[in-house]
């Protein structure tokens, strides 16, 4: 077992949305709530996030390896190419994924360590085991874990988690099916070999598409009426230009439903999170409202 292959189990890129979820949305409310912002627990929420992220997708690498050789994606994986034992992804994953929580119960509030759990919880109980292989609703379902990131950074910052907060972590649970249904239309071959009730499978690309542009469609006004909760002018522009230039992408997805303008569609989609977090992170340094 390398470093390679233990950076494989990880999900780096996951990690690191996760962890800059958790430190925008921290940042924000120690500016905009308070108090001041610690660096001390700027860097606990870090490393705690960093454990929790990491953890649940091993957890996760660890349950699918029965599926993961059926799909194209996901057949070179540790497990599946027999670079990793199973047993040893099972017990990495276990393990840091309960330091995530011991760690965030010493260093941070006990609010904090619920989120960071409840994270967990839903990526892997949720997710993985109940929704991902039963029902068309489990990345919808699933997106809640990405809000518990940014949860636990806002109560991190600031002991609890109001109306705010809620709303700002709740950006990332609306913005979750466009992003993903787009990288499932891309790779939906892939799940209907593996007998995953993603949505293009189910109900077609055309069909997929539509759904998309609803929930982007949704996703854009949501994220203007933050405004409305105390968020000011720099957000609002960053919210507006970001959310008009996906609804764009995905109007068209539904006038060329295809593999390949998904993949593109997906592209604009997922820098769109990292973007609006760190329009709320922007704000909140330069705060200003009319």
């Amino acid at each position: 077992m390398g470093l390679k292959e233990v950076l494989e189990i990880s999900k780096p890129r996951i990690v690191v949305l996760l962890v800059i979820t958790a430190v925008t949305s921290m940042y924000a409310a120690s500016k905009l709530i308070g108090p001041e912002l610690d660096y001390f627990a700027l860097l606990h929420i870090i490393i705690a996030g960093t454990l929790a992220s990491a953890g649940s997708s091993a957890l996760n690498h660890y349950y699918d390896k029965d599926i993961d050789p059926l799909m194209k994606r996901t057949s070179t994986r540790p497990i599946p190419s027999g670079r990793m034992k199973a047993k040893h992804v099972l017990a990495y994953g276990f393990s840091v994924s309960a330091a995530s929580v011991i760690y965030a119960a010493f260093t941070l509030n006990l609010v904090t360590t619920f989120f960071i759990a409840l994270g967990i919880f839903f990526y892997i109980a949720v997710y993985t085991i109940w929704l991902k292989r039963r029902n068309a609703s489990n990345i919808v379902v699933g997106g809640l874990a990405g809000s518990a990131a940014s949860w636990a950074g806002w109560s991190a910052a600031t002991g609890s988690l109001d109306i705010l907060g809620f709303l700002v972590g709740f950006l990332v649970f609306v913005w979750t099916p466009s992003h993903f249904w787009c990288l499932a239309m891309k790779i939906r071959d892939d799940y209907a070999e593996a007998k995953i009730p993603m949505l293009p499978v189910l109900i077609g690309m055309q069909k997929t598409s539509n759904y998309i542009l609803v929930n982007t469609a949704i996703l854009l006004p949501y994220s203007l009426m933050l405004y409305a909760f105390g968020l000011g002018i720099v957000y609002l522009i960053i919210a507006a230009i970001s959310g008009g230039l996906m609804l764009a992408y995905h109007y068209k997805l539904t006038k060329n439903p295809t593999s390949e303008f998904a993949w593109k569609a997906y592209k604009v989609t997922a820098p769109y999170l990292t973007i609006i977090l760190l329009g709320v992170a922007l704000d909140a340094a330069f705060h200003y409202r009319i």
